[in-house]
């Protein structure tokens, strides 16, 4: 299948094969409440008419989004709880998220962010917004690491990123700058020389968090682009999702987390999903995940092994989803303890026949 530009409504996902014409109402309703985008690089990579595929899955809009559980929530992990200025999120002592951009190459069904990001959203900084973010950065001593995520801050053209880096490059304090990013796997061409030499920055580490969650994405394109990031001096390293349907299998899971280390992406994290509205049709119970990612202790290499982390509702941090953090506390609720010892509790797992 040959697709010229991203596929953004629902008639062009029915005109490319990729969205059954009988869910047309459905699709509709989704698309006028969360952003649609999918690249000529994924579409190419979905198999049309199967809506079980593990990539048209993550990508293609779909009715059950339409169902919400009391649960969920608009901002799950407490973005604006702790964002003292716009664009800035400053939950640990140590780091702060800089959200320059909240514009996707794609938009991923399951998104924590999908209330915040697409054309309806919370939009990309003005000048004075980023100075604004820059000179709070500049003002706290402690912030040691600076996280560019959004939206996906590749989208950025190389003026912007570069203008974004020379910034940071003053600022004493900040030694290591990290990228979350889809842009390798979902639109690899885009990571070229000038793009490249746009994020460097002299006397910074970079880091480039890659998001993907099924080894089909890992194309030769995809794994060309990570080549030429790796080659051009930045430390890579893997954030995936546990989603049903998509990698909820540990042979899965093994080929993805193998791929990575080939293409020297070290392994990060594996996140429980996020109570974001609709997305109760992705998520596990956490027993289902422990029981998924313990399958891999011994199957795949240490090199290969991901942190399973859960990102506490309301924005409390992230925990490893260990026997100390969480512990059940009966009918699918549990206890979670965050970093300060505090305990959180979460809900159950919406049942798999939703």
């Amino acid at each position: 299948m040959s697709v010229a530009r991203a596929i953004t409504t629902p008639d062009e996902l029915e005109a490319a094969g990729l969205a059954d014409p009988r869910q047309r109402v459905g699709i509709e309703a989704v698309a006028a409440r969360y952003a649609v985008a999918i690249t000529p690089d994924i579409a190419r990579l979905i198999e049309p008419g199967v809506a079980a595929d593990p990539i048209a899955r993550q990508f293609v809009p779909d009715p059950a989004e339409l169902l919400t559980t009391p649960e969920e929530r608009a901002d799950p992990i407490g973005d604006h709880a702790h964002s003292p200025v716009e664009g800035i999120v400053h939950r640990y002592p140590d780091r702060v998220l800089l959200k320059a951009v909240h514009i996707c190459p794609v938009y991923c069904r399951f998104c924590f962010r999908r209330e915040m990001v697409g054309p309806k959203g919370e939009g990309t900084l003005t000048a004075e917004k980023l100075t604004d973010a820059m000179d709070y950065i500049r003002s706290h001593p402690e912030i040691w690491e600076v996280i560019l995520t959004g939206g996906d801050p590749l989208v950025l053209s190389p003026r912007r990123l570069a203008a974004i880096m020379a910034e940071l490059r003053d600022i004493e304090h900040v030694k290591i700058v990290r990228f979350h990013s889809r842009v390798p796997v979902v639109s690899p061409d885009r990571i070229d020389a000038a793009l490249i030499d746009a994020i460097r920055a002299c006397g910074k580490t970079v880091y480039i968090a890659l998001h993907a969650n099924h080894p089909r994405e890992l194309t030769p394109a995809a794994r060309a682009a990570c080549a030429r990031l790796v080659d051009g001096g930045f430390v890579m390293i893997s954030q995936s999702v546990l989603l049903r349907g998509v990698n909820d299998d540990p042979a899965v899971l093994a080929e993805l987390m193998r791929a990575f280390v080939e293409i020297r992406v070290k392994p990060y994290y594996l996140h429980h999903p996020d109570l974001a509205p609709g997305t109760g049709h992705f998520r596990l119970s956490i027993e289902e995940g422990r029981a998924i990612v313990g399958a891999l202790r011994g199957r795949i290499s240490g090199l290969c092994q991901p942190t399973y982390i859960l990102d506490i509702p309301g924005g409390y941090g992230k925990v490893p989803i260990s026997a100390e953090a969480v512990k059940a506390t009966g009918e699918g609720c549990y206890s979670v303890s965050d970093y300060r010892g505090e305990d959180h509790l979460y809900p159950p797992a919406v049942p798999s026949a939703l």
